[in-house]
């Protein structure tokens, strides 16, 4: 089942907010430009998801929570009140080698809300990705989903817990996080 955010079953999924806070990603995983903030289950699950990658390689984190401000008026064009990085239950990732070096993954083109409306940016299991980088995105998506993350379907780099895609692919009644604002000592400006 493909489950997207512009579904009204996805707009539908009720949030009982369950008070985790916005904590930085765990000092095991790679981030870029600092450490971006995510709810605590969401870091203790990429902690694991860390350690389920096979030696040489690690995750990347390259985006975590964003403003509902700015998810819902910028880039995402997303509504706030469904949209995982506001609710800071999303991570968009990639993978480094052991000397911090990016692996080949293949494209990642556009942002989630474009690739919803163009249908692209799975798995890239299609002759358009090398074999390596199938290869290397398997390995990824066996890592974050055995730590209990899921894929958003049009975005091999997108992935989640507790919001309202996760809610739908896991049959939860419920998404366990809402929309957030960064503590202000977190805040950029």
């Amino acid at each position: 089942m493909t489950v997207l955010l512009t579904d009204p079953e996805s707009r539908a999924v009720p949030v009982r907010e369950c008070g985790e806070p916005l904590v930085p990603v765990p000092h095991g995983v790679v981030a870029v430009g600092g450490r971006p903030l995510v709810r605590s289950g969401l870091a203790a699950r990429l902690a694991v998801a860390g350690l389920l990658l096979p030696p040489g390689r690690r995750l990347l984190v390259v985006a975590g929570h964003r403003s509902p401000a700015e998810v819902s008026g910028g880039r995402d064009r997303s509504p706030a009140e469904v949209a995982a990085h506001a609710a800071g239950a999303a991570v968009d990732v990639a993978m480094v080698d052991r000397l911090g070096r990016p692996v080949d993954l293949g494209p990642r083109t556009g942002p989630c809300a474009e690739e919803e409306e163009e249908g692209g940016g799975d798995l890239g299991l299609d002759a358009a990705v090398s074999a390596e980088a199938r290869f290397e995105r398997r390995l990824l998506a066996d890592a974050l989903s055995g730590a209990g993350l899921v894929r958003h379907p049009t975005a091999w780099w997108h992935w989640s817990h507790g919001d309202g895609i996760w809610a739908r692919a896991t049959r939860s009644p419920a998404a366990r996080y809402g929309p957030i604002d960064a503590p202000a000592r977190h805040r950029e400006g």
